[in-house]
């Protein structure tokens, strides 16, 4: 795939990101990425998960913004977004699992209801975050349990390198 195929198919991972539609991703769509999950699991923000979320959240956020915030205004546009995934995270999915793993790590922590995360829970996690494609994937693969490491991999998939 050429590179401005790659920065389309990016681009358009944009919006899942930007939770609240106002054309950039900020620290506030972290927060509401993480209140939708908290809301999908009926586990409160004060509970010991809920606040793994919230610090995973702003883990993520601080990860992406060091990334891809290249004017420091602690926003990233469509533009920012693009360039900081083409540039840092193409040849280096791996790097991306690892920003956002401490989010993930908590937000498959909501969906361990009986000791072992299931395909349904993670597809569930990730439809309140309108991340559906590769864990539907996933899911429909006949998937009992999934690991962390599985889920990370998609998901640094998904926004690193688009099919």
């Amino acid at each position: 795939m050429d590179s401005a195929e790659y920065e389309r198919r990016i681009a358009a991972r944009f919006a899942t990101f930007d939770q609240d539609g106002n054309g950039y991703i900020s620290r506030e769509d972290f927060s509401t990425a993480a209140a939708a999950l908290l809301a999908e699991f009926g586990v409160t923000a004060r509970s010991e998960k809920g606040q793994a979320l919230y610090i995973g959240a702003e883990a993520f956020w601080q990860g992406m913004a060091g990334i891809a915030d290249r004017d420091g205004d602690q926003r990233i546009t469509r533009d920012e977004f693009v360039g900081g995934a083409v540039k840092r995270l193409r040849d280096n999915p791996a790097r991306f699992a690892e920003i956002a793993r401490p989010f993930l790590h908590a937000a498959l922590s909501l969906a361990d209801g009986d000791g072992a995360v299931q395909g349904a829970d993670v597809e569930r996690a990730l439809r309140a975050l309108g991340v559906q494609r590769e864990i539907a994937a996933l899911a429909a693969q006949g998937l009992g349990p999934v690991t962390e490491e599985q889920v990370l991999a998609a998901f640094a998939s998904y926004f690193t390198v688009p099919e």
